[in-house]
């Protein structure tokens, strides 16, 4: 199946987790990354959970700190 990760599409396995998925993209620190699925923020204990579709659209966002 195809989804688009962080705007590239990829052919991926079915029943794929996003948890799987970001141990496939080596997602840097992963307690601290948000994830959102078509636009829907994942609850970080439902990482393992959330088995992903067809089409899916999946973007990690890392917030980072800085200022004076």
């Amino acid at each position: 199946m195809y989804i688009t990760v962080v705007g590239n599409r990829k052919e991926v396995k079915e029943g794929l987790t996003l948890l799987e998925l970001m141990e496939l993209e080596n997602v840097e620190m992963p307690d601290y990354v948000t994830v959102s699925v078509n636009d829907e923020f994942i609850d970080a204990d439902k990482k393992a959970d959330t088995v992903l579709k067809e089409g899916d659209n999946v973007e990690f966002l890392y917030f980072m700190g800085g200022g004076c």
